[in-house]
């Protein structure tokens, strides 16, 4: 089932939610790879979609609005969930819930 896309009211305007933000476990003294900063939205802005996305944007420390941005339905953030809990328990951790 999908969900009504949300706008504020009387305004028009989409609506972005941050959930999270931070960088990976890189080293930060690396000078020949940066750390990469990761950001998870929910959003409506997509209008293509045509429902609500949860957006995924990582891109290179210091590099703001250079990244890739991508918008899952709910069933692609549900896989990728699932393939970050695979390759935790391929490395011997515990995925979580």
């Amino acid at each position: 089932m999908g969900h009504m896309v949300r706008r504020f009211p009387g305004q028009g305007h989409y609506m972005k939610k941050s959930i999270d933000f931070s960088f990976d476990d890189h080293p930060a003294d690396d000078e020949e790879k940066p750390r990469v900063a990761w950001a998870v939205a929910v959003v409506d802005d997509c209008d293509g979609c045509g429902d609500i996305r949860v957006e995924l944007t990582v891109e290179d420390e210091g590099a703001n609005g250079t990244g890739v941005t991508g918008h899952l339905a709910p069933e692609t953030a549900r896989r990728l969930r699932a393939s970050l809990a695979a390759a935790l328990r391929e490395v011997g951790e515990n995925p979580g819930s």
